[in-house]
């Protein structure tokens, strides 16, 4: 197989960083020939994808109807005889759909899906997830998969591929005290931490309600959240107005979370439309508790009372008593930290999902030489 993995994307999350995970496992269990991705010169996966060593092109996108892109990506594929493209964004899905109307690329794509969003809502959207050289439809879990059958006419197109965590990558599993010491937290106060971008699905505002509930209870802990986004003065304005600017610590976004999320005595995770939540996944790795919200794909990640405690969306009275049922009690961690990571072993590292992918691309592949 020839693979050639595309993304118009410039930011960091899941998502760009399965990008290099796959790559990463296709090169390492030679599952592939050879491989390349595309994306803006001036991104994250781009940075990363220097970093190791990888066959990356970086390019200067200018929109999702960027054509001068279109006819390279085209020339890209005769050039380089790629056998499947893996197109990871919504403005590259558009640009490779382009490419094949309007430069004739032949080339069969398969579209990653990760959002539980509608794509029925305008006519062009629709039209492009049913395009003829779509050829499948790899969702992250079930709840996505539901939702685009309201658009994609074949359902026989979608299929899931859960998210992916390199456990190589996520090896410490104690504390040191590295966030005691960098924001100045006693010794004897627990940290409940968040990771996630301050978007409107991440739901921060119940996180924030639920922190006011476990102040009010009188729960000996300090709430850090890790991040950045569009949303953060509005959550930093809650806070305000609750009085919990001494509770809850913004850290931004970081680049050492392998080293700072082992440092969490629990993860509380209140996202209402989740598609799989991959930071669940690193939680596992480094052993952390985890209490998370009943929604999306969560429910495919966490099994609750077996590999973590799931609370009900947007209650922050039932986050606040699963969450103080979940600090004190360490025969219960023990146990769900122990399934979690068995958990993660068998259904969610980097050799598994590799190799899942593998199958659907060279299933199109084959299905295409027929």
């Amino acid at each position: 197989m020839r693979l050639l993995q595309i993304t118009a994307s410039k930011g960091w999350r899941g998502h760009e960083q399965k990008i290099i995970y796959l790559y990463e496992a296709f090169r390492d269990y030679g599952y592939v020939k050879d491989q390349w991705i595309i994306c803006p010169k001036d991104s994250e996966t781009f940075k990363a994808a220097v970093k190791g060593g990888m066959q990356v092109y970086g390019c200067d996108i200018k929109s999702e109807y960027d054509l001068k892109f279109a006819k390279y990506l085209k020339n890209f594929t005769d050039k380089h005889k790629v056998d499947v493209i893996f197109i990871h964004n919504s403005e590259s899905h558009t640009l490779a759909v382009l490419s094949s109307i309007l430069f004739k690329l032949k080339v069969p794509m398969v579209l990653c899906r990760t959002l539980i969003k509608r794509v029925d809502t305008n006519f062009f959207r629709k039209w492009k997830y049913n395009y003829s050289g779509i050829k499948k439809i790899i969702c992250v879990s079930q709840p996505v998969v539901d939702v685009l059958k309201y658009a994609v006419k074949d359902h026989n197109k979608l299929c899931v591929v859960g998210s992916v965590t390199d456990i190589q990558k996520f090896k410490k599993q104690s504390q040191i005290g590295i966030l005691h010491q960098e924001f100045n937290i006693p010794n004897d106060y627990k940290i409940i931490g968040n990771i996630a971008a301050f978007t409107g699905f991440k739901d921060h505002v119940t996180w924030v309600k639920v922190v006011a509930e476990l102040v009010k209870r009188g729960t000996k802990a300090k709430y850090v959240l890790v991040g950045e986004g569009p949303l953060e003065n509005e959550i930093r304005s809650q806070i305000k107005e609750l009085g919990l600017e001494n509770e809850i610590i913004f850290t931004g976004f970081r680049k050492d979370i392998p080293e700072i999320l082992p440092e969490f005595d629990l993860f509380m995770f209140t996202s209402n439309n989740e598609p799989t939540g991959g930071v669940l996944l690193e939680s596992y790795a480094c052993r952390v508790p985890i209490v998370a919200a009943n929604a999306g794909g969560i429910p495919e990640v966490v099994i609750d009372n077996e590999t973590g405690l799931l609370a009900e969306v947007g209650n922050p009275i039932d986050f606040a008593d699963k969450v103080q049922l979940l600090l004190y009690n360490e025969v219960l961690q023990k146990r769900l930290t122990e399934n979690g990571y068995e958990f993660l072993k068998q259904n969610f590292i980097k050799e598994i999902i590799a190799r899942k992918m593998f199958d659907e691309l060279n299933e199109v592949i084959i299905k295409t030489l027929n």
